[in-house]
C-alpha cells in the first residue's frame, strides 16, 4: 500500500520552476530517503507535502488524501520535524512538547517520559536557554511520542552530537518495525545509507534516480586495491578503470562493476598477493550525479 504519491509535481515561483515533475512513491513501513543539494527543490516538495505550498501541477497525496485539499486530516497522522527548529521562549521543554501532543491528541505521558529519557533531554529548562541540537531534541522527542503513521524529517539531526544522532537513528528504526513510514532528506549520507531502504536523488527541481541501495551502486565505481608479486602494467588503457594509482607493486584504482570480471583475469598473471574491494558508498553514488551535469 502506498502512504506517499507524488505524480508529475511541479511548482513555480513566478517563472523560475523550483519542481518540474517530481514523481515519488513510499510504501507502507519504507524509510525512503530523498536527497540532493541545497536548491534542489526538497525543502519545496517537503512544504507541499505538509500543505504548506500549492503545487502549480500535479498531484500529491498522503494515505489517499490531497496533501492540499484535506492537510487537516493528513496532518492528524503526520509528524513533521525541520532542521531548524523554533521554539517558544518562555515556555519549558516539557510544555513544548506537552502542547505539541495535545494539539495533535495523542498524548501519552510514559510515552513522551520514555523518549525524554532516551535523548537526555532537560525538559524544564526554558527553550530560550537551550542550544541548537537541544532544540532539535524537543522536535524530535514531539515527532516519535506522538505515534505518528509517517515521519516527514528534514535535516532532523541539525545539531546533534553522535551519541544522540545514534538515538536518532535506533528511534527511526523502532518505528519501522512497527509499521511506520519515514521520509528522510538529510545531507548525512552515511546516516541514509543505515537507515533507508530506498533513496530518491532530486536535482534541478527533477528526481533524476530511484531505487534501492542495491539497485544505485550499479551506477558507482568499486575502489580495488591490489598487492602483486610484479607491477601490474596496461591497466590505464582498460574500459571502465579511473583514477589509477601506481606505487611499485601496489596499485589502487576504481573500476565500473559491471568491468570486473575482465580486470581481475587481467591481474591475475601478475601474481595476486593481496587484493581488497571496497564497495561503493551512497556519497559516491550522490557525488556521480553531480560530476558533469548530473548523470553518471
Amino acid at each position: 500500500m502506498s502512504v506517499l504519491q507524488v505524480t508529475e509535481l511541479s511548482k513555480k515561483f513566478g517563472s523560475f520552476p523550483a519542481l518540474n515533475g517530481v514523481n515519488l512513491e513510499m510504501k507502507e513501513g519504507e524509510i525512503l530517503g530523498f536527497i540532493g543539494p541545497n536548491g534542489a527543490g526538497k525543502s519545496t516538495a517537503i512544504r507541499i507535502l505538509l500543505g504548506i505550498l500549492k503545487p502549480t501541477g500535479g498531484e500529491a497525496r498522503i494515505f489517499g488524501m490531497d496533501v492540499w485539499s484535506d492537510a487537516v486530516s493528513i496532518h492528524k497522522r503526520t509528524a513533521y520535524v525541520p532542521g531548524d527548529v523554533n521554539l517558544w521562549p518562555n515556555l519549558t521543554g516539557g510544555e513544548v512538547i506537552d502542547l505539541f501532543l495535545k494539539l495533535n491528541g495523542r498524548s501519552d505521558r510514559s510515552r513522551r517520559d520514555a523518549f525524554i529519557k532516551r535523548f537526555d533531554l532537560d525538559p524544564s529548562k526554558k527553550c530560550r536557554t537551550y542550544s541548537k541540537g537541544n532544540r532539535q531534541k524537543v522536535a524530535l522527542i514531539a515527532a516519535f511520542a506522538m505515534d505518528a503513521d509517517l515521519f516527514i524529517l528534514d535535516e532532523p539531526t541539525s545539531g546533534l552530537d553522535p551519541l544522540m544522532e545514534q538515538v536518532f537513528q535506533e528511534c527511526v528504526l523502532d518505528a519501522k518495525r512497527q509499521g511506520k513510514s519515514v521520509l528522510l532528506s538529510s545531507h548525512i549520507l552515511s546516516e541514509v545509507e543505515k537507515l533507508c531502504d530506498r533513496v530518491s536523488i532530486i536535482r534541478q527541481g527533477q528526481v533524476i534516480e530511484t531505487g534501492s541501495l542495491l539497485e544505485l551502486r550499479h551506477l558507482t565505481r568499486t575502489q580495488m586495491s591490489v598487492t602483486t608479486k610484479v607491477p601490474v602494467t596496461g591497466l590505464q588503457e582498460m574500459a571502465g578503470i579511473h583514477n589509477v594509482e601506481e606505487d611499485g607493486n601496489h596499485t589502487l584504482f576504481q573500476i565500473d562493476s559491471e568491468r570486473m570480471d575482465e580486470v581481475i583475469r587481467h591481474i591475475s598473471p601478475f601474481g595476486v598477493i593481496k587484493l581488497e574491494s571496497a564497495p561503493p558508498t551512497l556519497e559516491d553514488l550522490f557525488m556521480r550525479h553531480y560530476e558533469g551535469g548530473g548523470r553518471p
